[in-house]
């Protein structure tokens, strides 16, 4: 699984109202979300996300309140990956769930906004083709990849079980 996109970068502690801001949650359409990605923090952000872009942030990204909506948001957006140094748990679990792919990466200083990068998860590989630098990572687990390419665990899990 190969992800390539131009880096969208934010700071340490992105909460889930940075995300998507509370007044939205009635909402469950990705795309509506998606237009409201990080208005909080950055007003125009959903603009200037072209499909596939991927965010870099600092450590615990996603931190705050238990909602889907944070990733549905970021993936309503356009954005492909969320590379952190670290991410909070139930994000972490609900990015999986909903299928949008996301990597823990010890350090996110070397990485700049608009620097075109390429992502292996199947390797761990993250190469910066602005910068000229590779990264390494933990491959992401196959298993986790099967649930993103069906687009997340219900969708993984209603294929499953006809193959079962």
């Amino acid at each position: 699984m190969i992800i390539r996109g131009k880096v969208h970068k934010f700071a340490d502690n992105i909460n889930t109202d940075d995300i998507i801001a509370a007044k939205y949650l009635d909402s469950q359409d990705p795309v509506f979300l998606g237009s409201k990605c990080m208005e909080n923090i950055d007003p125009g952000f959903a603009r200037k996300v072209k499909k596939g872009d991927i965010i870099v942030a600092g450590k615990n990204f996603g931190c705050g309140s238990s909602r889907e909506h944070a990733p549905w948001t970021i993936k309503g957006c356009g954005i492909s990956l969320v590379i952190a140094e670290s991410f909070a748990r139930i994000f972490f679990r609900n990015a999986i769930n909903i299928g949008l792919p996301i990597v823990a990466l010890s350090r996110t200083d070397d990485i700049s906004a608009q620097d075109e990068l390429i992502v292996d998860l199947n390797k761990g590989r993250i190469e910066d083709m602005t910068r000229n630098k590779l990264f390494k990572t933990q491959a992401f687990p196959e298993f986790l990849q099967a649930i993103i390419k069906e687009g997340g665990l219900i969708s993984w899990i209603k294929i499953k079980g006809r193959n079962i």
